[in-house]
């Protein structure tokens, strides 16, 4: 059985795993969520790894450190300190060497991107950014007002650094995980990225950006697809 290590995205909480933990758990592996402090100004991407190292430290193998969109920049952080048997990237940001989250988005061209998607799907390109309509427009009602109804941190500019120091990917198993209808990294857009940066193609689920709660079933049987 394995252990899963599950990272939220930038400005949330382990909440965000709640329906993918059990589901795990009742296919007899470990899933171990983990909060990073998004809101603490003093702490930065390496702090995150920190916390992640120290949870883990113990934790039985096969280990898989997953990452949901901008945690895939810890994520590798922490692969390149302990032994991980994989790395599995969810609606991510895909990090290059080198490269700060703050970098990233224009690095990667995401506005030009999201708004061509945004045209193609007859969005208003233009239009000022609705956390519900970009997040959470295909989570299920209760999920999306509990979320909402929660004490949500906000994002810290430190989150955004520093720079990845690296000169390649360590040499970890990868896969990436997309969602079909994610407004935010857009389909096709993920699929260059995770192409031109990995050398692989995405698995994709039904869902946006946050399938851990609008489709938490088939995002568990992509994760457990390799064990």
């Amino acid at each position: 059985m394995s252990t899963f290590v599950l990272l939220p995205g930038a400005g949330s909480d382990s909440w965000y795993w709640h329906r993918v933990v059990p589901l795990l758990a009742q296919r007899g592996h470990t899933a171990m969520p983990v909060d990073l402090p998004y809101c603490d100004d003093q702490a930065d991407q390496r702090a995150y790894a920190d916390i992640v190292v120290a949870a883990i430290r113990g934790a039985e193998r096969p280990l898989i450190v997953v990452g949901q969109s901008m945690s895939a920049f810890t994520a590798v952080l922490v692969a390149e300190r302990v032994p991980v048997d994989e790395l599995i990237l969810v609606a991510p940001m895909i990090p290059a060497p080198g490269e700060s989250p703050g970098l990233w988005w224009g690095n990667v061209g995401h506005e030009d991107a999201k708004r061509t998607q945004d045209v193609l799907d007859e969005r208003d390109p233009d239009a000022a950014p609705d956390p519900l309509e970009l997040f959470f427009h295909d989570v299920p009602t209760e999920l999306r007002d509990e979320a909402f109804a929660r004490d949500e941190t906000r994002l810290s500019d430190t989150a955004f650094e520093p720079q990845w120091d690296a000169v390649r990917w360590p040499d970890v198993p990868v896969r990436v995980i997309a969602g079909r209808n994610d407004r935010l990294f857009p389909l096709p857009f993920l699929t260059r990225l995770a192409n031109d940066r990995l050398g692989v193609e995405p698995e994709t689920v039904d869902s946006g950006h946050l399938p851990a709660l609008a489709c938490p079933s088939e995002l568990t049987e992509l994760l457990l697809a390799r064990r």
